[in-house]
């Protein structure tokens, strides 16, 4: 069943991805017979814009020239730098920040991986639309605009101890529409999850990615007690085990052992980079799913900066592979974007100290 938008301006839309619907979005080329789903994304990833060196030379030499001491601002300094850089304005600016949170179910979840239901997913998604989630009050504070994906809940994707969580074609199409999270203009893309059991997915994208076993990669998520995070542990072995050296193919390991809204953050990601959108990353599901562009191109993920660390112990780990420092380490394991929001913040705070400082050096 289809959600109807529900348009406000801290929840501009809970958009609909089930009957299909965001399989009409696909970029491959249907008269070319030769071609593979993938073929359009591979060809992005080697074919990335890089930064706007112009831009950030100026913002570094800007804050060169301030009466303060050297490097005072820290941080600030190079969040304002990376946004230059991505966004190709000097001194940046942040007038259109959107938070975007792709929304999926997982078919590994019967094999009792995660301490809620299924029904918790979609329960999240129309607390979002009703405005009384976490999130939506990180919007209100920061004056970030919300969109909320709803990829097919009421379709789980494959369970991967036994298959593959989604044919090619069906990635490839989940990604092309995570790509739309941009169309609408966006200056700033803060992007998050919600999915019941998507911790034990993530761990298993990342062990797929980067090696080790389930036990190096799974965490508590939800609330798992200490048994339930063996099984999860187990679910990633078995699920290892099964798909074998496919894995080796990062959109290949996707596929098979991720699910929909990781596919949907890896689009978005690449279309922030084709669009010079500034990125934050949030938790450890979406640090996940972008691994893979990274496995796919090492520079894939230069536009983006990782803007909480949650209590995952995967996390961590896949944070220090990536080379990301957080911007907040608050604790917080929420999902929906949350820690993104609250890092949209200090960016946005960036982005005013440098074009305020710039009024002064000029003058």
């Amino acid at each position: 069943m289809r959600r109807p938008p529900v348009l406000s301006r801290h929840c501009r839309a809970v958009v609909p991805g089930s009957e299909g619907g965001y399989a009409a979005a696909c970029s491959c080329n249907e008269t070319d017979m030769t071609a593979k789903p993938f073929d359009d994304f591979r060809t992005l990833l080697a074919t990335l814009p890089t930064a706007d060196v112009a831009a950030e030379t100026r913002i570094r030499t800007l804050f060169a020239k301030t009466d303060k001491p050297k490097a005072s601002l820290g941080r600030i300094e190079d969040i304002a730098t990376w946004l230059a850089a991505w966004s190709g304005r000097a001194p940046p600016a942040v007038n259109r920040p959107l938070v975007a949170i792709f929304a999926g179910n997982h078919g590994a979840v019967r094999h009792a991986i995660s301490p809620r239901p299924v029904s918790a997913t979609a329960n999240a998604v129309e607390l979002c639309a009703a405005g009384g989630a976490a999130i939506n009050q990180v919007c209100i504070a920061n004056d970030l605009g919300l969109k909320v994906f709803d990829l097919a809940l009421d379709i789980p994707t494959g369970d991967i101890t036994e298959e593959a969580a989604l044919d090619e074609r069906g990635c490839a199409a989940t990604m092309a529409f995570g790509m739309e999270a941009v169309a609408g203009g966006a200056d700033l893309l803060c992007l998050g999850d919600l999915g019941v059991g998507n911790s034990t997915i993530a761990a298993a994208l990342c062990a797929a990615l980067f090696g080790g076993k389930g036990a190096d990669w799974v965490g508590p998520g939800s609330g798992a007690d200490a048994t339930m995070v063996a099984r999860k542990a187990d679910a990633v072995d078995r699920a290892l085990a099964l798909h074998g050296s496919s894995l080796d193919d990062p959109l290949e390991a996707l596929r098979r052992v991720g699910g929909r809204e990781l596919a949907a953050i890896c689009g978005a990601i690449l279309a922030a980079r084709m669009q010079k959108i500034p990125v934050l990353l949030d938790g450890f599901v979406s640090t996940a799913a972008a691994s893979v562009l990274h496995r796919a191109n090492p520079g894939a993920l230069d536009h983006c900066l990782l803007a909480s660390l949650s209590p995952e112990p995967g996390h961590a780990k896949i944070a220090e592979r990536l080379g990301l420092e957080p911007l907040l380490d608050l604790g917080v394991s929420h999902g929906e974007g949350v820690g993104a929001g609250l890092a949209a913040g200090l960016v946005k705070a960036a982005a005013l100290t440098s074009s305020g400082m710039a009024v002064v050096v000029r003058n």
